[in-house]
């Protein structure tokens, strides 16, 4: 009789498209199987923008740190504490929300291509990370959209710390901020052609 398809001979399983990490094992007292799920939480989703790639990826990317904190209330400020905008960088950005303290992330850079319209970068600290989350690291390319406009694509992986869980909600309402502040930029965009 062969062990080959026995769970707990088997190496963890790991898909593609649900980059969970899952182990099972078969105690030999019980006929229960435990599953083990390592925190790392996928969402993609894309974002349209009525303007072109180059200006999208200049506003959002190149010049985030000046634009952002006068487009966006809750942002107070925008620093550079490592680097100059290549990879490595460590922006500090800190906001406010009303009634509350100030909060701060770290922005890691973690490639940026210009030509490509690709930016990666993580949050990696900060008072602002939730407590659950170890990092955020974003993946994200502009490709240019119907009628001259852009299509903003995002991988997004959530880290978890131990066994804490993102409910669906919670991927949902963090995509919903993402994408308004594209549409946010988009905005300011159409407003301002010579920006």
């Amino acid at each position: 009789m062969s062990n080959a398809g026995h769970p707990s001979r088997q190496p963890p399983l790991v898909y593609k498209d649900f980059p969970f990490h899952i182990s099972a094992t078969t105690p030999t007292s019980s006929h229960y199987n435990h599953i083990t799920v390592m925190g790392v939480f996928p969402q993609v989703y894309d974002t349209p923008a009525a303007v072109p790639p180059a200006r999208l990826f200049k506003a959002m990317t190149l010049d985030f740190h000046n634009l952002f904190p006068k487009l966006v209330d809750s942002i107070h400020s925008i620093e550079f504490t490592q680097g100059n905008g290549a990879p490595g960088t460590i922006k500090k950005i800190t906001t406010i929300e009303a009634g509350e303290e100030s909060k701060y992330v770290l922005h890691r850079v973690d490639a940026i291509d210009e030509g490509s319209f690709m930016y990666n970068f993580s949050i990696i600290d900060g008072s602002g990370l939730p407590e659950t989350l170890e990092k955020i690291s974003f993946e994200s390319q502009l490709v240019e959209g119907s009628n001259g406009g852009t299509i903003r694509k995002v991988h997004a992986k959530y880290f978890t710390k131990g066994e804490a869980v993102l409910t669906e909600e919670e991927l949902k309402a963090n995509q919903a901020k993402i994408q308004g502040l594209v549409k946010l930029v988009e905005g300011y965009l159409l407003a301002n052609p010579h920006y």
